[in-house]
């Protein structure tokens, strides 16, 4: 389907803000650990992510098969043949309103499955149930609670496993060592929320090009793409999110520098794999497990539990309510 130059122009303005709004909503997830032990000031945290969310990039130029999540939303969720410009607005507007309706509320939920959510409705909408790549949304729906499971579980191996070898270590020097490892897994954190994100809306632009035949050859994402998605995404982290900042940093539980370390690391081990895998995961949920996990495995009760089921809701809500919006702004642009 071919459309106008100037329109295709927009929508991709719009999919970069999608882009600029997951990276001020996601702030949270890369810094909560680092502004929460007081390791670094929020500033200088934002600032610190943000630089190392962009620099997935050059991850990505030395290990291009790390880019498997943007054939999986451009590709694997709905039928690219089906998919046209209007699906693209329908699943944009439907995860930027999710986004900044929790983001305003301030609750962590995951731009990721916004999006998801919003090119499922829009998507089905346009072409019905017909449209759905079952095996890519299927994959998607069972991470949705495996990443906090398994983000959870590995914060708590690496917790038992540092504690063991920190075993015969003083005080002082157990403590200083962690403040270094803890700036470290946060940047592996970060270079990991950068990698799994920005690709979401590379996705999304490669099957706009693809669906209005502006990009030539086989399905895949042009360099100019890739670049402008890490760019953005690492403007909305330097913009921060205060609100869910807070939330995730200091409301789920009160984090040593050795748990703050425990779950960055956990959390970047769990991205990585899902990056190298092509699973769009959610950062917020993986690393909110993780926070769960380094919590639990000092005490249960260091845990405040209400905080964690409330967020669970709001998980559960994301998916059908961006695609109930997603769908709702696709029957918009039939009106015209």
């Amino acid at each position: 389907m071919e459309i106008a130059f100037p329109l295709l122009v927009g929508l991709v303005i719009l999919a970069l803000l999608f882009d600029f709004l997951n990276g001020l909503h996601d702030a949270a997830n890369s810094i909560a650990t680092i502004v929460s032990t007081k390791l670094l000031k929020p500033f200088h945290a934002v600032m610190f992510a943000a630089f190392f969310n962009f620099a997935a990039y050059f991850l990505t130029l030395y290990f291009p098969w790390l880019h498997k999540v943007a054939d999986t939303i451009g590709k694997g969720l709905i039928d690219k043949d089906l998919v046209t410009p209007a699906v693209v607005f329908g699943a944009l507007c439907g995860a930027m309103f999710w986004n900044i309706l929790t983001w305003i509320k301030g609750i962590p939920s995951s731009s990721s499955h916004a999006l998801v959510g919003g090119l499922i409705g829009s998507g089905v909408a346009a072409n019905g149930f017909g449209a759905v790549q079952w095996t890519g949304l299927n994959k998607t729906v069972i991470f949705i609670f495996l990443s906090p499971t398994l983000g959870m579980i590995l914060a708590m191996l690496v917790m038992l496993v540092s504690s063991w070898a920190l075993r015969n270590a003083t005080a002082s020097k157990a403590e200083g060592g962690m403040k270094v490892m803890h700036i470290m897994s946060s940047a592996a954190y970060s270079l990991s929320h950068g990698l799994n994100d920005a690709q979401k809306t590379m996705g999304i632009i490669a099957v706009l090009l693809y669906s209005t035949g502006y990009m030539q050859g086989e399905f895949h994402v042009p360099h100019w793409v890739a670049i402008s998605c890490y760019i953005a995404i690492g403007l909305g982290t330097a913009c921060g999110g205060w609100k869910i900042i807070e939330t995730m940093g200091t409301k789920i539980t009160k984090l040593s520098q050795h748990q703050g370390f425990s779950a960055s690391l956990g959390g970047s081990i769990m991205l990585f794999g899902a990056s190298a895998m092509g699973i769009p995961v959610s950062t917020t949920h993986t690393i909110t497990g993780a926070v769960i996990g380094a919590g639990t495995a000092r005490r249960a009760s260091a845990v405040r539990w209400g905080v964690a089921s409330n967020l669970l809701t709001a998980w559960v809500l994301t998916v059908p309510a961006s695609a109930a919006v997603g769908a709702s702004f696709y029957w918009l642009t039939r009106l015209f």
